[in-house]
């Protein structure tokens, strides 16, 4: 075997291992854990106050159904409260917040960005536990309960709810894929609360003890990533439970996805730069073999090993042929049927076949727009609202 076929089955492990093989390997070592491991039991009497915070930016067209929805909770109303962070807001979503005196409504002109809003908001919180949720997202009534039940156990220092994409009958391909591609992420993060801990929360729906956040830099682009890695590095468990849920449709289409998702993108690169210490397999195993597993290999090898696959499989598949053109026919299908879906997702024509391969050629496209963006210093920390379907 010659060097460029060396690196071609690298690549296919590489890519492998962090889109599947991480997953198989991760069930395995969850059932052989529970093997010698009570099942948790839950004290339903444990109801510790809790404040939700909601930061939100221009959302009057949706902050009145989000308040609404909040109030809606099914947990003590005097051990619940709900603060509304409006910073930077140049609609009326600052006067809809102040029509209803249950809730604490901050504003200040200044946008600094989500971060700032977030740390502003952590002056004003009187409980033992924080919760942040977006303003375009609907919570179930059990969600707070649902996820302040793990903080019974010290060793808990944050607990993250579930992402849910709502899809219409007539979903597009970026709202499809995006649902799967959820699912899927879901599957994975229950599997790593089940070992030990998650690496990475969703922001849309997320809680701390109050004690442990920790005041993040203005620039910070995924603070939810941050936090929660902050936490589990000092060596507190971040649980997930997906009987909390926070719904959101999908991105309204194509250029809308791609916007996001470049952020999160940046934001990984950044974040990767700030938590020297996830990377420590040595004083660290647990955290960092899930983190490099389900989050790095992911933001920089798999892409990388894409692309080189690529390459390498043109060279083998002209100079070997063989197995390596099989792989070369079946690459250049694959492709040919995400840039198909691209283009019929503009189209808003729906495709259900071409879902998959558009999503995963866009996630994989992003990172590299991402680290571009990263690399120049372009990614404002300001948030954007990114239109939804």
């Amino acid at each position: 075997m010659n060097s460029l076929e060396c690196i071609f089955w690298l690549g296919v492990g590489i890519v492998l291992y962090s889109y599947f093989g991480y997953g198989i390997l991760l069930y395995f070592m969850v059932k052989i854990k529970k093997l010698f491991q009570k099942e948790a039991s839950f004290d339903p009497t444990f109801e510790p106050k809790v404040s939700l915070v909601v930061p939100c930016f221009n959302e009057a067209e949706y902050i009145e159904d989000k308040i609404i929805n909040s109030l809606a909770l099914d947990y003590p109303k005097d051990k619940l409260q709900l603060i509304f962070i409006s910073d930077g807001s140049n609609d009326d979503t600052p006067d809809r917040i102040k029509k209803y005196p249950q809730v604490l409504a901050l504003h200040e002109n200044a946008r600094n960005g989500k971060a700032a809003a977030m740390n502003r908001a952590m002056a004003y919180v009187n409980s033992s536990i924080v919760v942040f949720c977006d303003a375009n997202t609907d919570l179930n009534p059990e969600a707070i309960k649902e996820m302040v039940k793990h903080y019974a156990d010290p060793k808990v220092g944050a607990v993250t709810g579930e992402k849910r994409i709502i899809t219409k009958d007539l979903e597009n391909a970026s709202g499809a894929g995006e649902g799967i591609y959820w699912k899927y992420e879901s599957f994975l993060k229950q599997l790593d609360s089940d070992f030990y801990t998650i690496v990475g929360a969703a922001g849309e729906l997320m809680s701390y003890r109050t004690e442990l956040y920790k005041e993040l830099p203005k620039d910070s682009l995924l603070d939810d990533l941050m936090q929660s890695m902050q936490i589990a590095n000092d060596g507190y468990r971040v649980i997930y439970e997906k009987n909390a849920w926070a719904a959101e449709t999908a991105s309204a289409n194509v250029g809308e996805e791609l916007k996001r998702k470049v952020r999160i993108a940046a934001g990984a690169f950044q974040s990767m730069g700030r938590l020297p210490k996830a990377f420590n397999l040595i004083t660290n195993f647990r955290v960092s073999f899930l983190f490099i597993s389900h989050r790095v290999l992911r933001w920089t090898l798999a892409p990388l090993s894409l692309l080189v696959l690529l390459i390498v499989n043109s060279i083998l598949a002209c100079n070997v042929g063989g197995i390596y053109l099989l792989f070369l026919i079946g690459q250049l299908l694959f492709y040919g049927m995400a840039l198909l879906g691209w283009y019929l997702a503009n189209k808003q024509i729906k495709v259900k076949v071409l879902f998959v391969p558009y999503y995963f050629f866009i996630m994989n496209l992003c990172m590299y727009l991402g680290l571009i963006r990263f690399i120049r210093g372009k990614q404002s920390a300001n948030w954007e609202r990114a239109k939804r379907a």
